[in-house]
C-alpha cells in the first residue's frame, strides 16, 4: 500500500470524526479535545488513560482530558444517538447482541462498583459491570450503546451516591430493564434486526415478551434447568433432550470460525407459547459433534418460514459482541479508564464506541485500498502475459 493512499486516508478519516463530533460541543476548543481523545482511543499507546493518551497526541498535561470526562459541558447521549443512525446507514437487517462486561477496580468510589460476578474474570470480584449493545452485518460489527449497572446496595446510601456523581433521578435497574432500554433506543433510530441474541442472563421472560410484542426475532441461551411446555409436559428443558432420535439431529453450519465452518448438531422442538400470529417459539438444541454431552439450549421466537439453518447461523453470531469486548479493550481502550464518576464511566464508554466505530471503518478503507492495489498489480499480470513478456 503506497504511503501516500494510506496518509491521505488516516487524514481524511480524522476530518470524519471532526464533522461527526461538531454538532456536540458549542467551543471550538472543547471539539478539538474531543477529537484528540477519540483519536487518541485509535493509537498504538500501551494505556489509554488521560496521562498516557495526552502524551499520545503530544498535550503537556492530561488536564484537557480530564475536563472533557469529569466537567465538560457536552452530553454523551446525543452522540450515542447520532452513532446509531451513522451506523444504521445502508446496514438495515444486521443483528443485534446484548451481553455485559466487567471492569475490575480497586476500593469502594467508582460508580457502580462492587463484589460481584465478572465474566471477564470468571468469578466474583470488586468490579463495574456494563450492559453493552452490539450490531453485526456481514460488514462487520460494534457496539451501539452502554449502561452501566448500578447494584441496590448503592441506592441505600445517598451520600455514596452523591460522591460518584449518580444522579437522583437514576433508579434502580436490572440488567434485563438495561437490555430494553437499549433496545427500545434501538428500535427508536429504526433499527430493525433480523435477530436479537443474548446469553443465559437475557434468556427470560420479560425480554422475550418484550421482544414477540415488538416482532423482533429472538435467539436467547437459557440454563439446562430452565422449564418450558409441549403440550401437556412441563419440563426442565435438560429433559427432551433424551427423547430427541440420533437420526433427528441435523448438521448444520453455526457460521465461518478462525478454521473454517463451525458445525454442531442441531435441534428443535415447538413449544407452548402466545406468540404472535405466523410466529413459532421454538426449544433450540445445539450439541458437540465431539462431545454429545456439550449441549446448549436456547428460546427461541420467528417467523414460521425460518429453517433451522437460519436459526443455527444466526445463533452462531453471538460471538461478534465478544469479539467486540476483545476489540474494544485491546485496541481501544475501554477498560483502561481512570475516572471513578458515573458522568465520567458513560462520557469514556460512548467516545470509546465511537473510537471502535470509526476504527472499524478506517481498516475497511485500508482493505480497500490493498484489494485496488492487487487488481491493479493483476491486471498488470494479464497484460504482460498476453504480450508474452512473462
Amino acid at each position: 500500500m503506497e504511503l501516500k493512499a494510506i496518509n491521505q486516508t488516516i487524514k481524511q478519516k480524522k476530518e470524519e470524526l471532526a464533522l461527526f463530533l461538531r454538532p456536540f460541543f458549542s467551543r471550538e476548543e472543547a471539539r478539538q479535545v474531543a477529537l484528540q481523545y477519540t483519536w487518541g482511543l485509535m493509537s498504538k499507546a500501551e494505556r489509554k488513560n488521560t496521562w498516557q493518551l495526552a502524551e499520545e497526541v503530544g498535550l503537556q498535561t492530561p488536564y484537557a482530558f480530564q475536563h472533557l470526562l469529569r466537567r465538560g459541558l457536552w452530553q454523551a447521549d446525543a452522540i450515542r444517538d447520532r452513532l446509531q443512525m451513522e451506523v444504521l446507514k445502508d446496514k438495515e437487517g444486521g443483528i443485534l447482541a446484548i451481553d455485559e462486561t466487567g471492569f475490575l477496580k480497586k476500593g469502594k468510589h467508582s460508580a457502580g462498583v462492587a463484589r460481584q460476578y465478572s465474566g471477564t474474570a470468571g468469578r466474583i470480584e470488586n468490579c463495574q459491570v456494563g450492559v453493552f449493545l452490539s450490531y453485526a452485518t456481514s460488514q462487520g460489527h460494534v457496539l451501539i450503546d452502554r449502561e452501566l449497572y448500578i447494584s441496590e446496595e448503592w441506592f441505600l446510601d445517598e451520600e455514596r451516591r452523591a460522591r460518584a456523581g449518580i444522579p437522583k433521578e437514576v433508579k434502580f435497574k436490572t440488567k434485563i430493564q438495561l437490555a430494553m432500554l437499549m433496545l427500545q433506543r434501538a428500535f427508536g433510530h429504526g433499527i430493525r434486526p433480523s435477530w436479537v441474541l443474548g446469553d443465559e442472563v437475557y434468556g427470560v421472560y420479560p425480554l422475550r415478551a418484550y421482544l414477540e410484542k415488538e416482532c423482533c426475532p429472538y435467539i436467547l441461551a437459557v440454563p439446562s434447568n430452565y422449564h418450558v411446555s409441549v403440550d401437556f409436559d412441563r419440563s426442565p428443558v435438560s429433559h427432551f433432550l433424551a427423547e430427541i432420535k440420533p437420526k433427528d439431529w441435523q448438521s448444520l453450519s453455526a457460521g465461518k470460525g478462525e478454521k473454517g465452518e463451525r458445525y454442531y448438531h442441531w435441534y428443535r422442538l415447538e413449544v407452548n407459547s402466545d406468540s404472535p400470529e405466523g410466529w413459532t417459539r421454538w426449544l433450540l438444541l445445539r450439541r458437540n459433534m465431539k462431545d454429545p454431552r456439550d449441549v446448549a439450549y436456547y428460546i427461541a421466537c420467528c417467523p414460521n418460514n425460518v429453517t433451522l439453518q437460519d436459526m443455527a447461523k444466526a445463533a452462531g453470531s453471538r460471538w461478534t459482541i465478544e469479539e467486540c469486548f476483545e476489540a474494544s479493550k485491546e485496541e481501544i481502550g475501554l477498560d483502561h479508564y481512570e475516572v471513578r464518576s458515573y458522568t465520567g464511566w458513560y462520557r469514556h464508554m460512548t467516545l470509546c464506541l465511537l473510537a471502535l466505530t470509526f476504527l472499524s471503518g478506517l481498516r475497511d478503507a485500508f482493505n480497500l485500498l490493498e484489494k485496488k492495489k492487487k487488481a491493479r498489480r493483476l491486471h498488470m499480470k494479464k497484460f504482460l502475459k498476453v504480450r508474452n513478456l512473462i
